[in-house]
């Protein structure tokens, strides 16, 4: 007994991969703990998963899909071809041998409006072509009642979108019409580069960013928003993340490979648990709340912190871990087994009556 004393001492004291899960949870028995512990089970699943998000807002703030007229509005930057006809002998705008003035590249300038001969300035920035067109008529009849206008309209270079990154081919793309979409921008670029994880479409509209995951704007025509000029669209992967520590296959940040993980999936990419080593009934999830989350009658956690544990050794426990859903800067934890440490003490022992017999041989 004094030897198996001396044993258990020496292997309580040996280096371990992880720790107990007794030692982790043991301070929320005191009387005031500094953190809590909630067993997580297929009953309190609801109730958790209506706590506030950690790590992030929770979803993506983006724009929904919106139409520009389905019509051309003219804007500044925009080049506007007239072509002026009149048969009147003697007419102002044209001469005997051609009966039609053509005036090219005519540029919207920062008024809004296009110089033209003998009415001067005619505003028609915000206009279509075909309102465009009915303006200047009118305006020229003064000086040509017969005469009769017709106007095309090219989008200037100003009118502009630009592709930063995350696509084969960045640049800055001029916009062929005013209902410019996204997803038309992203392929113009020759599509999403393929190496990226769980990429993010950011959109940077003036002073404000949007985002949403590709996956979400390719499943859904409501994500495929209108571009303006200017905008400036970047394709980035999801830099969420948790840590994953103890006795498992991998022990490192682990990103997020796509919108939602659950706590299995996450022991799947930490490689399961660690065979001999970890306790399966001793899986904890470590989240920081903040501040605002802990309010009397809220809906929401006790405490800051909370330690979440699973035991994967029940159908309630892997039922629950299938719809639990880790968020970014969590930590999961796979704790040591405390047969780990009984079998080194039993290896220990075994080996010192080995050696006694041997001795006691000789």
């Amino acid at each position: 007994m004094a030897v198996f004393a001396l044993f258990l001492v020496a292997a309580c004291s040996l280096p371990r991969g992880a720790a107990l899960q007794s030692e982790v949870t043991s301070e929320s028995q005191a009387e005031a703990p500094s953190f809590q512990v909630v067993e997580v089970t297929r009953e309190n699943i609801p109730d958790i998963a209506s706590w506030p998000a950690t790590g992030w807002h929770g979803h993506f703030h983006w724009i929904g899909a919106s139409h520009a007229p389905s019509s051309t509005v003219i804007s500044t930057g925009d080049r506007v071809d007239l072509t002026i006809w009149d048969s009147q002998e003697n007419s102002l705008l044209t001469n005997a041998a051609q009966k039609a003035a053509v005036m090219s590249g005519l540029e919207v300038g920062g008024n809004g409006a296009i110089f033209v001969p003998y009415i001067d300035e005619v505003f028609i920035r915000g206009m279509t072509p075909a309102s465009a067109r009915a303006k200047i008529q009118s305006q020229l009849e003064m000086i040509a009642p017969s005469a009769q206008v017709q106007l095309s309209v090219q989008q200037g270079q100003g009118n502009s979108v630009d592709l930063v990154d995350g696509v084969r081919t960045p640049g800055s793309f001029p916009m062929p019409g005013r209902n410019y979409t996204v997803l038309s921008l992203l392929a113009a670029g020759g599509g999403i580069t393929p190496a990226l994880r769980n990429p993010r479409v950011k959109l940077i509209r003036g002073g404000n960013t949007y985002q949403v995951s590709a996956e979400e704007l390719y499943s859904s025509g409501k994500r495929n928003t209108t571009l303006r000029p200017g905008d400036k669209v970047i394709v980035e992967e999801d830099d969420r993340s948790f840590t994953a520590l103890g006795a498992s296959g991998v022990e490192n940040l682990i990103y997020f490979p796509q919108e939602q993980i659950t706590a299995l999936e996450a022991l799947s990419l930490m490689g399961g648990l660690a065979e001999n080593r970890a306790d399966p009934k001793g899986v904890l999830v470590l989240r920081e709340y903040p501040a605002s989350a802990v309010a009397a009658g809220a809906a929401g956690p006790d405490l800051q912190q909370v330690v979440f544990t699973f035991d994967l050794t029940s159908a309630d426990g892997l039922f629950a871990a299938r719809k639990f859903l880790i968020h970014p800067q969590d930590t999961v934890l796979a704790t040591e087994s405390p047969v780990t440490a009984a079998r080194t003490i039993i290896g220990l022992l075994g080996t010192a009556l080995g050696l006694t017999a041997r001795i006691d041989a000789l």
